[in-house]
């Protein structure tokens, strides 16, 4: 029996780039219009690998000499005028995950052409097929709480289990349990880059992985959380996969109570011994303590995390207890790692072999604890994201945390009735704090009428707590 090859799908492609500074990109597009890279899902702007201040514009197959001659002569004087650039070689792999979420094709079939679906499903399958093993349809609505939308099978087998490769990573999932979206792979990258080794992430809404498994190859440790359990199941799943579970803690609960609990510290500020061993249960360097053991939880509801919002806010605080862990002395080389983090009173654990230069680069940054310092925090919920922001409100006590207070990436839909300073007022107003310096990235259309941003700021230093 022959093995079926993803790699035979790769078609590896030769071309051109523009290394040229970032803030003359979008002036360059408009000159080299038509000249540049054009297939879909992928954008011809990339990130320099060697250089944060330039950017790679991918020029077309058609551009073939690197004086690109091949380009008319009045727009390369109308480029060169611009700004200095350089012209050097890109390479580009179309892989085998490149059309729809590996060997699933997904359609969202409008209602005028409901009536011809299956014959749709039968062209798209027999053209494509062994690529293309299962072709589905979006039905109805997104009406729960995890926001995985519902499929009909139309052609192929009722498999919704399958494995899709971007930026060097396997992401396994079930379609039909989790969410994903082959199209943001871009923006994946894009945000990504931004991280530096060592620095500490926390992914309110990570689903399965798609900002935190990079950013833990980046070196970074990442606190990821999610509410839906299958997507938690399939995070850790990719996390040993990619070799990087020693860097990447799961989290499986609701995202207000999670940034909450690993953020906030105790209230028993005179008691210092107590208030350690309550923090450094959320620390990257308690989780590598933690290696090999047996989770037992107990209940101390003497000891719980102070009211930082006040008596009366209770979309911020949570009634919950903090739990104490209680270790077993075993050496982590000798047994391999495992690791646990508590999620609403569930321990979440695995344990897993491991060899002693595994480890990734930047690992060991890791015992800065959450309650004293994170670099950025992912909210890539945007139908409702900016909601969440109220969490913020109190939650950094100013005398425990160390260094700038962390970026947040707050993603979100703007509608063409809507403006950016629009959002801004709602992001202000669900924090209690004036934002300096916004930016704004624009994802992609979503609709004609509606686009998905980006909106990253540094948390206000008005939201935290001076004592």
């Amino acid at each position: 029996m022959v093995e079926f090859d993803e790699s035979k799908f790769d078609m590896q492609l030769k071309l051109w780039a523009l290394r040229i500074p970032r803030e003359h990109c979008k002036s360059a597009m408009k000159i080299l219009n038509g000249h540049l890279f054009d297939r879909p899902r992928i954008k011809p702007i990339t990130e320099d690998p060697t250089n944060g201040k330039t950017r790679y514009m991918i020029f077309s197959e058609k551009v073939k000499n690197p004086d690109l001659s091949d380009i008319p002569a009045q727009k390369l004087a109308e480029l060169k005028g611009l700004c200095q650039f350089e012209v050097v070689p890109h390479s580009l792999t179309l892989g085998y995950s490149y059309w729809g979420a590996g060997h699933i094709a997904h359609m969202n079939i409008t209602d005028e052409l409901l009536p011809y679906r299956d014959v749709i499903a039968k062209v798209i399958y027999d053209k494509n097929y062994p690529r293309i093993q299962t072709v589905v349809n979006k039905v109805g609505t997104i009406t729960n709480e995890f926001r995985v939308p519902k499929f009909e099978v139309l052609a192929g087998k009722d498999d919704m289990v399958t494995e899709v490769k971007q930026y060097g990573a396997t992401f396994k999932l079930d379609y039909s349990l989790v969410y994903w979206n082959s199209r943001l792979e871009h923006e994946h990258i894009r945000l990504v880059s931004k991280f530096q080794s060592g620095e500490t992430i926390c992914d309110m809404f990570a689903g399965i992985g798609p900002f935190a498994i990079p950013a833990a190859q980046k070196g970074c440790a990442v606190y990821a959380n999610d509410l839906n359990p299958d997507s938690i199941r399939y995070l850790k799943t990719n996390a040993e996969i990619s070799k990087i579970d020693h860097l990447v803690f799961p989290y499986n609960m609701d995202a207000r109570k999670f940034i909450f609990q690993l953020i906030s510290v105790p209230c028993n500020g005179r008691n210092a011994e107590a208030e350690t061993d309550c923090s450094e249960k959320f620390s990257g360097q308690a989780h590598r303590e933690k290696l090999s053991e047996d989770c037992e939880f107990k209940e101390e509801p003497d000891r719980t995390l102070c009211n930082i919002a006040g008596e009366g806010d209770s979309s911020v605080m949570e009634d919950m207890s903090v739990t104490s862990v209680k270790r077993r002395a075993e050496s982590s080389q000798e047994e391999g790692e495992g690791r646990s983090a508590v999620n609403d009173g569930v321990c979440v654990a695995g344990r897993r072999k491991r060899g002693p230069n595994k480890r990734v680069k930047g690992s060991e940054s890791l015992n800065t604890k959450p309650s004293e310092h994170v670099d950025h925090v992912i909210m890539n919920l945007p139908a409702s994201a900016l909601e969440f922001l109220d969490a913020f409100r109190g939650l950094i006590r100013r005398r425990y945390w160390k260094g700038s207070l962390p970026w947040i990436h707050c993603y979100c839909f703007i509608r063409a009735s809507e403006t950016e300073d629009y959002i801004i007022s709602v992001a202000e107003s669900a924090l209690g704090a004036r934002i300096q310096n916004p930016r704004f990235h624009r994802v992609r259309d979503v609709a004609p009428n509606k686009a998905m941003f980006c909106l990253s700021f540094r948390l206000p230093e008005e939201t935290c707590i001076d004592d």
